[in-house]
């Protein structure tokens, strides 16, 4: 599977924001359940100078998987599964052009065919036994939400090696996933300076770290026999973190049941199908109903769930060509003037209904939602609109029920000229990322390292290309409805002029 998704929003490791989660399948919300008060006090998310600092991810790889378009490990995997359950298949793990390793068709595939059948007995989940019965005894013991058990119970079976029943499904997977998790902050800050995506990479890697501070304070370092630091350490945590980004599939038919599926997950992504897995009940087994017919030969897709190029690069680490993608959107961030005479009134208005003097809200190539132009209205009204203020607020917030459709036709000209002012204010800052990107200094020695860097480059100038299109796009409807506005207006007063000449 092309790799990334899904993160955090925990009582235990605080306050992830709910944004984060994208499961590679489905957008949603999750919660995890708070800690047992009686065995952890309240526990902050927040990384300090004293704990964990990170180190540059692709200097320490962790001892296990192997290389991201490996073959090595494949046949022994295959025959792995074989012997634990999973039925003849009619796909097989290849190299392919689209994703480094994928599953491609063995036989001719119809249209309409359900494909994979993977038993539970060889899913991943919170429930699953440990190879290490103490380990798991802890964590439980403590109340460690699905996340963060799932990714401690990786590097305890990955550390066992040949010793752990799911050796072989370790070993065929990625030494080092494509993840922004891997990229340094320097290379955030440089690469996607004009992009929105760059300050959610920076929560996840913060989110990350601030995980595993918050075991090794509060579990690890009081059971360091179970929990060595050579084992359990912040670099085996942004693996196991990058596998479920990439990985962790949720199961609407298992009520929502999140699973690593060993198999299933060498499936890549396309933009053209909208074909996903699912547990069906039927055969017992997850699987996936073809939308479209494969030969011999071709490389069988499913679909990670309707996202942007962004969201794809987040967790995945790849963006598709530009224009391929129909999800495809480009966040862009809108904010009150300080300026603003009503700022305290609008500022309230907006943290009542959940909102910041400062939010993004995503732009597709088809138009903007609603709560955009809500929000705009917002910051546009003067005081004599005051009354209006606690309405506009509710509508740019998508967690209210009221009314979005909105219409302020006497500050609509406005509020559309703040959108556009916006717009070409994220243009330009993509501008001048995509005019300097030829001109990069890529500053490394090694050939490794240079051929990392040109390929972390090339994501971000593919990335910014994508969003900036979209941008355009946007500018373009903008000027054109400000021009129709300011047209449809000069006429009115041209009629209006000439009725006054024919009473005087």
């Amino acid at each position: 599977m092309a790799e990334a998704s899904t993160i955090l929003h925990t009582a235990f490791f605080p306050t992830f924001s709910p944004h984060l989660i994208i499961n590679p399948r489905y957008s949603y919300s999750h919660t995890y359940p708070s800690l047992s008060p009686k065995k952890l006090r309240s526990l902050q998310c927040s990384v300090s100078t004293s704990q964990t600092k990170p180190t540059s991810p692709q200097e320490v790889p962790v001892p296990w998987g192997c290389d991201i378009d490996s073959l090595e490990n494949a046949e022994a995997l295959q025959k792995w599964l074989s012997d634990s359950g999973l039925p003849p298949q009619k796909m097989s793990i290849d190299k392919v052009e689209v994703g480094e390793r994928g599953l491609v068709a063995l036989k001719n595939i119809r249209k309409g065919e359900k494909l994979l059948f993977v038993p539970p007995s060889l899913f991943i989940t919170a429930d699953s036994e440990w190879s290490s019965l103490e380990v798991g005894r802890v964590l439980k013991q403590y109340s460690v939400p699905d996340w963060p058990l799932l990714a401690t119970y990786l590097i305890s079976e990955a550390s066992l090696q040949k010793s752990s029943r799911w050796s072989n499904y370790i070993s065929a997977l990625p030494q080092q996933p494509y993840s922004l998790l891997y990229w340094t902050r320097p290379e955030l800050d440089r690469y996607l300076e004009a992009s929105q995506i760059r300050q959610r990479a920076i929560e996840r890697v913060t989110g990350v770290i601030g995980t595993y501070d918050d075991l090794r304070l509060r579990i690890f370092s009081k059971y360091p026999d179970l929990f060595p630091e050579e084992v359990f350490n912040l670099e085996s945590f942004r693996w196991s973190f990058g596998i479920l980004f990439s990985r962790l599939v949720r199961l609407p038919s298992m009520d929502g049941k999140v699973a690593l599926v060993p198999w299933a997950d060498m499936l890549n992504h396309s933009c053209e199908v909208e074909t996903f897995l699912d547990y069906d009940k039927s055969s017992q087994g997850v699987v996936f109903t073809t939308d479209r017919a494969y030969q011999p030969g071709e490389q069988v897709f499913i679909s990670y769930g309707k996202k942007s190029n962004g969201e794809l690069l987040l967790s995945y680490g790849f963006v598709p060509k530009e224009g391929t993608n129909p999800s495809d959107s480009v966040e862009l961030p809108l904010s009150l003037k300080k300026s603003d005479k009503c700022y305290k009134e609008k500022l309230e208005a907006l943290r009542k209904h959940g909102l910041s003097a400062s939010q993004c809200y995503p732009i597709q190539i088809t138009g903007w939602p609603l709560e955009l132009l809500a929000y705009a209205y917002l910051v546009v009204s003067p005081p004599s609109m005051s009354r209006q203020f606690e309405e506009m607020a509710a509508a740019a917030s998508n967690k209210s029920t009221t009314k979005k459709d909105l219409r302020y036709p006497e500050i609509e000209e406005k509020a559309l000229q703040f959108i556009l002012n916006s717009c070409e204010s994220s243009i330009s800052k993509y501008s001048k990322f995509l005019q300097a990107s030829g001109s990069m200094d890529l500053d490394v020695t090694s050939p490794k390292q240079l051929n990392r860097r040109v390929f972390l480059k090339q994501l971000a100038v593919d990335l910014c290309a994508s969003e900036q299109r979209i941008l355009f796009r946007a500018q373009y409807i903008l000027r054109r409805r400000l021009r129709d506005m300011r047209s449809g207006e000069l006429r009115a007063l041209r009629i209006f002029d000439g009725f006054r000449n024919i009473f005087k």
